[in-house]
């Protein structure tokens, strides 16, 4: 694996003393757990559990004692002594020890800006790393080069701030969207490092905007490339879901769907035929390409939040994704359980005044459930203000999606469980909200972005020494439950 053992892999070895490897009692730990379980949806735990659980033979080498994490060091032995059968790990095994190795060891500087991160993103294959600032600015840093700059971008007609960017399958192109109509694509695969919108390089437009919007100018909050590349879905403050063709250079689709701002979409699976969508209405809504019932009609509606959606993430499966919602809340959503429609009231009667954008969440509302709530689960401890804060499922590769994690306006990144709801890991750095924040599909690294300009690096080196790619070491605080 590449990696020494970690102080996590040595406590996971002192679990025979009745500690679990979160340093807590295991029987309380336990009991929170199994109350959180109670509430999770069977089939998600167990898919969870066999993306991400050793072999039984490994386990079971401990009797009365196989729900403890197995170290890699028996891992190992077991897998000399050929416990499975099959004399090599399985996909399930590698995830068990790699989901191990957190990237909580930092953080590293990795860039610094003179103006607010909204957007930091990894390519597909993790080669590529793609940071926009609301200073016009979108880097896009060669992480197998030790982050070198590969593409300096001087975004064109920026209104506010890049809201959102997205990468084309192949890597040839991006897409990048603020508080207009207008999406700009770069060629990412040009020699040019430095792409200064019509100076050094086209940064061609795409219009979603139409005669019958009467001159009215809206803006993009999200922007997504369909798997196949031929196509861009957007989410914007008209209230719309766009989808625009590629190679016809035209919007292709375009739907009425919430009854506020459409603040994220996303594609369920990699069809392309599923499209998710969370909204300021409070709503999550699911499209389906491939039969619309009728115009501005979804297939179907998941109520829950008691306020905004901020963000979607997908599990790829076209069955479950998360949300991040205003209400200071992540909720994990089941497809198969959504209504046809919304209920007519499905909007919560509140008591106070707020805004996000610059007040604190009241105090009242924190333990509000939605009685109509179609969540299979709800995770709670980040923040969620100031702005359009994201989240997302671990990697498939290296943790199972074990894991859900999310930036906080409290400076912080979350780390959840995603079976047992429990606060694995709080990485604290920065001096203001981390909006967006985005794990390596392969390797134990997890990057960082703040309105503080900070782009950090976390990661479990095994030595505890910066890799030789990283800059500079900051010290700070975070803390592992």
């Amino acid at each position: 694996m590449g990696y020494a053992m970690s102080r996590l892999e040595i406590e996971s070895d002192l679990c025979d003393t009745g500690k679990d490897f979160c340093g807590v009692g295991s029987s309380s730990a336990s009991h929170r757990s199994s109350e959180h379980l109670a509430d999770l949806d069977h089939e998600i735990s167990q898919v969870t559990k066999l993306k991400s659980s050793p072999h039984q033979r490994y386990s079971r080498e401990v009797p009365g004692r196989h729900q403890l994490p197995v170290s890699t060091v028996r891992m190992l032995a077991g897998r000399e002594s050929n416990f499975s059968g099959r004399g090599r790990f399985s996909a399930a095994d590698c995830c068990h020890m790699l989901s191990r190795y957190l990237p909580i060891k930092g953080p590293w500087l990795v860039d610094q800006m003179d103006s607010r991160a909204y957007v930091s993103q990894f390519s597909t294959d993790g080669s590529l790393f793609i940071a926009g600032f609301q200073g016009s600015r979108i880097r896009i840093y060669n992480v197998e080069k030790g982050w070198k700059v590969q593409k300096d971008i001087l975004a064109k007609s920026l209104r506010w701030t890049v809201t959102d960017t997205s990468l084309s399958p192949d890597q040839r192109n991006l897409v990048y969207a603020s508080m207009s109509p207008i999406v700009h694509i770069v060629d990412v695969g040009s020699g040019t490092t430095e792409s200064h919108a019509n100076v050094t390089e086209i940064h061609d437009g795409l219009d979603f905007s139409s005669d019958e919007d009467g001159g009215y100018s809206f803006g993009i909050f999200s922007v997504k490339f369909s798997t196949d590349g031929r196509e861009v879905v957007a989410g914007s403050s008209d209230d719309s879901i766009y989808v625009y063709d590629l190679e016809a250079n035209r919007v292709s689709l375009r739907t009425v769907a919430h009854t506020s701002d459409v603040n994220t979409v996303c594609f369920a699976d990699e069809s392309g035929n599923l499209i998710l969508s969370g909204s300021d209405d409070n709503l999550c809504k699911v499209w389906d390409r491939r039969c619309f019932i009728g115009r501005d009609k979804p297939a179907g509606v998941l109520v829950g939040h008691l306020e905004g959606v901020t963000f979607i993430d997908s599990r790829g499966d076209g069955r479950y994704f998360i949300s991040n919602g205003k209400d200071q809340t992540i909720k994990l959503w089941d497809i198969r359980k959504m209504s046809s429609s919304a209920p007519a009231r499905h909007e919560v009667l509140r008591n106070y005044e707020w805004d996000y954008r610059w007040m604190d969440y009241p105090t009242e509302a924190r333990d509000l459930k939605h009685p109509l709530d179609q969540s299979v689960s709800t995770y709670k401890g980040h923040s969620v203000l100031r702005t359009l804060i994201r989240c997302y499922f671990s990697p498939a590769h290296s943790t199972g999606q074990k894991y859900i994690y999310t930036g906080s306006n409290d400076s912080s990144v979350y780390i959840y469980d995603l079976v047992s709801g429990d606060k694995v890991a709080v990485l604290k750095h920065h001096s203001s909200p981390v909006r967006d924040c985005n794990w390596h599909p392969y390797y134990p690294t997890l990057i960082s972005s703040s309105w503080d300009g900070d782009l950090v690096k976390w990661e479990f080196p095994g030595s505890g020494e910066a890799p030789i790619m990283s800059k500079k070491r900051v010290r700070r605080r975070h803390f592992y439950y």
